[in-house]
């Protein structure tokens, strides 16, 4: 009997044991999420690259087609490659970026983001400064505090395609580098002030839109953002298939060939090229995406006629508006479509932009407005195309972010 008794009262312990083990695995709605990772968690290293005197950087400025933005550069810089942590597909991976410091500041100075547009070289990886030059680390020699991601895919990273256009990935690349940059000049003693200002153009505004709506979500990555500003960004991507597949020219192919193969990348469809371009074309976009190639040596390999680029069952299915589900329901999960800016926001679009269509910033900003955004501005650029619009949009943002920074 007494046998009995041990035997029942270990199977029933045995059997509460199981119970609870599985109970503690089971997560339901309410289980918190996990506190995002800090600045400190994120930081891996920086190493010293080069202090830069301001005349060099105004040289710079000029060379690359500032020369208007040379009166706001008025301090020398060190500038550093900082590598850091951040998430990608479920994974924790080390990517990389540059971060300007302004010296000899009469304050200490507000920290700033700045988001490049489309790159393709491995080489013009903001990192590789000062080989590789942006414009935008003219914001450090105009007293910001700079960091400026190379994005997943470029830089310590660059093993990895880049995920262009995709927004999770986007968002972390910024959001993870500011706290490691913030966590990496407090050890330094490098005091910061508490403004906080997120700026870039054309595939960098869409960047820029994405880590603006990753802060403003969630507060526990305790960043504040002071303003916004974002130019040409494709931040509504079904509208901008649609317009795409219904014009008879598209000035810039590298685009298409780079989402579609982005996008057949990262999440795993894995089609072969051929089900998206016709030949020549498909076989030769492996060696133009390679990193080893310009925007406008892909361009000059490709045809701006999307008749002739796009494989003919997949452009059919672009114009009728319901074939290719997946690609559309990605890209409608990777734009903007419900989210409202909370932030001082600037929008700037050229309304001849041949590359990045001007009605996407204009249907984005109106759907701000309808949803009640008060602090959204959209200031467009008369006549401006793709090239030439980051240079007025700077003129612009710079002296609006001072006049925020006081």
């Amino acid at each position: 009997m007494t046998a009995k008794l041990n035997r029942y009262s270990s199977g029933r312990w045995l059997l509460l044991w199981l119970l609870l083990l599985l109970a503690g695995c089971q997560s339901t709605a309410d289980d918190p999420q996990p506190a995002p990772a800090s600045g400190q968690d994120l930081f891996v290293s920086a190493t010293k690259i080069v202090t830069a005197p301001k005349a060099l950087l105004q040289a710079a400025a000029v060379s690359a087609g500032f020369a208007d933005y040379i009166q706001y550069v008025q301090y020398d810089v060190t500038f550093y490659k900082l590598i850091y942590k951040t998430a990608f597909q479920g994974k924790e991976i080390q990517a990389s970026g540059l971060v300007g410091v302004p010296l000899n500041t009469p304050k200490p100075p507000a920290l700033l983001s700045a988001q490049h547009g489309t790159i393709f070289r491995s080489a013009d990886a903001p990192s590789n400064f000062p080989s590789s030059f942006s414009g935008f680390e003219l914001f450090a020699g105009a007293g910001f505090a700079t960091a400026i991601p190379d994005f997943i895919g470029f830089g310590t990273s660059d093993n990895i395609f880049h995920p262009y256009f995709d927004q999770p990935a986007s968002a972390a690349a910024v959001v993870d580098m500011l706290k490691a940059t913030q966590y990496y000049l407090q050890s330094q003693q490098t005091a910061l002030n508490d403004h906080l200002f997120l700026v870039g153009y054309s595939e960098g505004g869409y960047v820029t839109m994405a880590a603006q709506k990753e802060i403003e979500t969630t507060t526990a990555h305790n960043l504040t953002l002071t303003a916004v500003a974002a130019g040409a960004g494709g931040y509504d991507l079904p509208e901008m298939l649609t317009g795409i597949a219904n014009t008879p020219t598209y000035a810039t192919p590298a685009f298409l060939a780079f989402i579609l193969q982005a996008y057949n990348t990262t999440y795993g469809w894995n089609r072969p090229l051929t089900d998206f371009f016709q030949q020549p074309y498909a076989g030769r976009l492996p060696g133009l995406l390679d990193g080893s190639k310009t925007l406008d040596e892909i361009d000059a390999s490709l045809t701006t006629k999307p008749a002739e680029l796009f494989a003919p069952a997949f452009y059919t299915n672009l114009q009728n508006g319901t074939g290719e589900a997946d690609l559309r329901q990605k890209l409608r999960d990777n734009s903007f479509l419900t989210w409202v800016p909370k932030s001082p926001t600037r929008l700037f679009h050229g309304t001849a932009d041949e590359s990045v269509f001007y009605q996407t910033s204009e249907t984005t900003f109106k759907r701000f407005q309808a949803a009640g955004a008060t602090n959204v501005e959209f200031i467009p650029i008369p006549g401006g195309m793709h090239r030439t619009s980051i240079a007025p949009m700077m003129l612009n943002v710079l002296p609006w972010f001072q006049s925020l920074d006081k």
